[in-house]
């Protein structure tokens, strides 16, 4: 139950969070509805991103619904960002920024306790699991000027500036009979996007500058399904159950068709004629109030396969496809391209048995990754590759063992482009589990 509250008061703080905005500044969200956010949780990230594959008795894998069936122990899972990059462009331009946010909430549990069949010399062919999960799905945040001079020699500033975002509230269930596990997520999103630009005549004598607004709620259902199964190589019935021993490949897919969702607009353009700051007059040249229109989000698929060896490492492959040339906007318009990831990497644990040794219980993650992204820039495929690197550091809260997971993703977008970024995000999370929900207490 204190999980539970504590993920109710979580969620207040993360959507108090999100409304005052992270400190982005990318101008690449200007396009589509934003930069996508991506589903994986830190654990999985630091591994380059494994979601199709990955599964843990005690971490939470978004991504594979399926995957929640595996845990062995309630998790709850918040992550936190910070983020410095630099943007360059063709003239040699740069300019760096600092930014960060809460990045996700989330409770996962199983249905039934495994102590209740440790206890009770239970052998279980199935297993059931639930989650709620709350998420940022895209995010808009930029702050660009440009100064040039007209034929006429008059001066000319245009802004441009954006911020807002769109978010997810997930419901998951899972169901795992002996070594398959399917899962569905089922979710909501909503969010609101607000963009503006300002044309500024800086040398023109009372000049109308003009100030466009284009502000959209974006509300709608949104889903996943999975499924993934467990090769296990050359193991006793004992060792299968545990999960965390014995040589095995889990392989996984995941994916989704294409979703709706219903947007309301309000559009503002004006003239202004000021001096010194301040209005001498003002033409509406278009003002819309409260204007419906829809929208479709692109399907996804995704597969992968890891491979454990044992408790000691683990090392899997991962493909996601997704397109989103099938992508429309009533509110505003644009073509996208349809986009592939293809990731790769692992876990090293020297040995989690270990009682006299922090160090060879932790994991050492690492992976790598190349995406090609929906946007274009000048007609420019907008691509983006890194590499990651992660701690998972275990430590007893309220005497269970739980996990602190620190990494970097390293990586550089736009690459070719007009404007390119060169980025380092370093992700901190928290997963705490606890094993006695669900329990059955037995009284003598």
């Amino acid at each position: 139950m204190n999980k539970l509250l504590s993920f109710v008061f979580l969620c207040f703080i993360y959507t108090s969070a999100i409304a005052q905005g992270g400190g982005e500044n990318s101008p690449f969200s200007r396009f589509g509805i934003g930069d996508l956010v991506d589903e994986e949780f830190m654990h999985s990230r630091h591994m380059g991103g494994l979601g199709a594959s990955y599964q843990d008795v005690y971490n939470i894998n978004l991504a594979n619904p399926a995957s929640y069936a595996s845990l062995k122990s309630t998790a709850f899972d918040v992550g936190l960002f910070t983020r410095y990059s630099q943007l360059s462009d063709t003239d040699g331009n740069n300019s760096t920024q600092w930014s960060g946010n809460i990045e996700y909430i989330s409770l996962a549990f199983p249905l039934s306790n495994p102590l209740n069949d440790l206890l009770e010399r239970e052998e279980r062919d199935f297993n059931l699991a639930m989650s709620f999960t709350l998420i940022p799905h895209s995010v808009v945040g930029y702050n660009i000027s440009t100064q040039d001079t007209l034929i006429d020699g008059n001066g000319i500033i245009r802004n441009f500036t954006g911020n807002g975002g769109t978010n997810k509230f997930y419901w998951g269930n899972a169901f795992k009979y002996k070594d398959f596990s399917f899962g569905v997520n089922l979710g909501y999103l909503f969010g609101n996007l607000e963009y503006q630009r300002n044309i500024l005549f800086t040398d023109a004598v009372l000049p109308f500058n003009t100030e466009f607004t284009n502000d959209y709620s974006v509300a709608g259902f949104i889903y996943n399904i999975g499924a993934q199964y467990t090769l296990y190589l050359n193991q006793t019935e004992e060792t299968k159950k545990s999960g965390i021993s014995g040589n095995r490949i889990t392989f996984g897919v995941f994916g989704r068709s294409n979703t709706g969702f219903n947007t309301t607009a309000n559009v503002l353009e004006q003239g202004i004629q000021s001096t010194n700051g301040v209005p001498l007059d003002v033409d509406t040249l278009n003002f819309v109030i409260g204007e419906e229109g829809s929208g479709t989000l692109p399907g996804t698929f995704g597969i992968g396969a890891t491979y454990h060896k044992g408790a000691r490492w683990a090392w899997g492959v991962n493909y996601t496809w997704s397109p989103w040339s099938n992508y429309n906007n009533d509110a505003n318009p644009e073509e996208l391209n349809n986009t592939q990831r293809i990731s790769v990497g692992g876990h090293i644990r020297p040995n989690y048995k270990s009682y006299n040794s922090f160090l060879k219980r932790a994991f050492y993650r690492y992976g790598a990754y190349y995406n090609t992204d929906p946007r274009e820039i000048d007609n420019k495929a907008l691509t983006s590759y890194g590499v990651t690197f992660g701690l998972g550091l275990p430590f007893v809260y309220q005497r269970k063992v739980s996990h602190a997971n620190i990494g970097v993703n390293l990586g550089r977008r736009g690459q070719g482009t007009p404007i390119s970024e060169s980025f380092a995000r370093f992700t901190l999370s928290f997963t705490f589990n606890d094993d006695e929900w669900f329990i059955k207490r037995k009284y003598e």
